[in-house]
């Protein structure tokens, strides 16, 4: 990149050769062009009409979805205003759990009717104010109109959860999952006063291949994807007392080179007993605490298994860290990380532990715990693909339901909520002077797209759907919405279509940031790419030299 500089015209190199700078109106067009191809991307995905998507990756491997974040994480995005959606979509995945494709056609929308502003010459600032007190207006209107939940009852959890999985492929067993996610949730849920504490990583879900989606489990306890350590052991203990264990049965090595000299045989025996002696002493321990389960995080040595199996002991060796902190939750065990310190009181307890064989895989199933503050979700279904699905269905529905759990109000779905905030918007648009009142009434028009893809997808006539819609809002219907399945406008609190009002505002917070961020951008200035440096001369390394390749 060169600018001419003043004296005797001779170009001064600013930026690095190869550099390309594009500013104003170019960059700004060239930003929201990208951004509103990402958001088109998974525009088709959006509700219980909405299509999937099948992403193959640079391996070959095949995804199946219709989740917002999934698509967006596969498609390997590069321009870096397209970027920024992607993270909108972390965002909204970590943060509520589900809404992730809204997030991203919202801000996609909003960045697309900025840009019929800008073209009549309106500043960037002016629409990003607007926006700024759109998105408090609109906040506002959603806590206006929740609808308080009794968590004494589960209905709402249950409509909510359901509501979430209605968009997935695993839609025909909605009913079935949303049960199990409801009871699994409600296990772990911690009440500190009036208020739940709840982590979805309390959950385990762990996929089997095989059966049906209907056979799907909740098992109150942790399923471990290993088996029995060793053929002797039982297969199966009833009131189970668990040593969870963070060192490994096995005698350690020296970290050090040495050499022992060993000039009789008997030297060698008794360097044997003697190792013999540790690990037995080993298992001593373990017995004396009264344990009949082991599970350890570490190895397990062939000669310990072995002592194990004498005592009637099972044992299930290289846990993951994640299980073993799962188990300890569901179990009331403490991870022991030195044996020498290890007593009754830091056992765990479980009515039943069992090896069970599920599918071509043997699994060890840890069940019956008083008070499991951990759980496991099964999956089982026909292909890994339907699996891999359903067990991001079911985290969207875990996360849902947490939603409810620490902040106990929801919205209706169908689009209700975003035609209402977008009414309120309209008539608050009144009320401001000048050009910010453009930018909050196309932010209001930007939230009714969420109506019109609804329309769109379920293949209905969106004009006509939005028209009636707005009618009904203004007459004070608030829960006024589109009942996909039927194509019919009407009440959706009586569909039992229900949304956590997290969900809702965190859609609508990440939007707007995101929108203005992009906004706020007029220059963009690229580095040029690394060059491969050029072959050396006489050919590819390795026939340098004369007479290469003539043998």
């Amino acid at each position: 990149m060169s600018l001419p500089a003043q004296a005797g015209g001779i170009p001064v190199l600013v930026l690095k050769e190869g550099s390309s700078r594009s500013r104003g109106r170019e960059a700004q067009h060239a930003n929201i062009t990208a951004a509103k191809i990402v958001a088109e991307s998974v525009r088709s995905a959006l509700g219980p009409k909405g299509m999937d998507k099948m992403l193959v990756d640079s391996f070959g491997d095949v995804t199946i979805t219709s989740d917002g974040r999934t698509i967006l994480d596969e498609m390997d995005i590069q321009h870096p205003a397209a970027k920024m959606l992607v993270e909108v979509a972390k965002t909204q995945d970590n943060e509520a759990g589900d809404g992730t494709t809204s997030a991203v056609i919202i801000a996609g929308e909003l960045l697309s009717r900025a840009e019929e502003l800008i073209d009549k010459n309106v500043h960037p600032t002016i629409i990003i104010d607007g926006y700024k007190k759109a998105a408090e207006k609109a906040l506002e209107t959603l806590e206006k109109i929740a609808i308080s939940v009794d968590l004494s009852k589960q209905e709402h959890l249950k409509k909510a959860a359901v509501t979430s999985m209605a968009s997935k492929i695993v839609a025909e067993h909605k009913e079935h999952l949303a049960d199990i996610a409801v009871k699994a949730m409600l296990e772990v849920a911690e009440k500190e006063g009036t208020r739940y504490k709840v982590d979805v990583e309390d959950v385990k879900v762990e996929k089997k291949t095989g059966e049906s989606l209907r056979d799907t489990s909740l098992i109150k306890g942790i399923v471990l994807d290993k088996e029995i350590a060793h053929s002797g052991m039982p297969k199966r203990v009833e009131k189970a007392k668990i040593a969870l264990l963070d060192t490994s049965l096995e005698i350690e090595k020296t970290e050090f080179d040495s050499k022992i000299n060993i000039e009789s045989p008997d030297q060698i025996e008794a360097f044997l007993k003697q190792e013999e002696a540790m690990l037995k002493d080993m298992v001593d321990k373990i017995t004396a605490a009264g344990a009949n389960v082991v599970i350890c995080q570490k190895g397990i040595d062939d000669m310990v298994q072995h002592f194990f199996a004498r005592k009637g002991i099972a044992a299930v060796r290289r846990t993951k860290k994640s299980d073993m902190e799962k188990l300890a939750k569901a179990t009331g065990g403490k991870i022991v990380t030195k044996l020498d310190d290890i007593t009754s009181a830091d056992l765990g307890y479980a009515d039943l532990v069992e090896e069970r064989k599920i599918g071509n895989d043997k699994m060890t199933f840890i069940e019956g715990c008083k008070h499991p503050r951990a759980v496991t979700i099964l999956i089982r279904g026909g292909t890994d693909r339907i699996i891999a699905e359903a067990e991001r269905s079911i985290h969207d529905a875990l996360c849902v339901i947490k939603d409810i759990l620490e902040e106990p109000k929801v919205l209706a779905g169908g689009s209700a909520p975003e035609l209402e905030m977008a009414r309120a918007l309209k008539a608050y648009a009144e009320t401001l002077p000048g050009r910010e009142q453009l930018a909050v009434r196309i932010f209001a028009d930007a939230l009714e797209t969420i109506a019109v893809t609804l329309a769109e997808n379920a293949g209905l006539e969106p004009i006509d759907i939005l028209s009636e819609l707005r009618a009904r809002h203004e007459k004070g219907e608030i829960w006024a919405g589109i009942e996909v399945l039927s194509g019919k406008v009407q009440d959706m609190t009586k569909a039992g279509v229900f949304e956590p009002i997290t969900v809702k505002k965190q859609i609508i917070k990440s939007a707007t940031e995101a929108a203005s961020m992009i906004l706020k951008i007029d220059d963009i200035i690229a580095a040029g790419k690394m060059k491969t440096p050029p072959t050396p001369p006489g050919g590819a390394p390795g026939e340098s030299y004369p007479g290469a390749g003539e043998y």
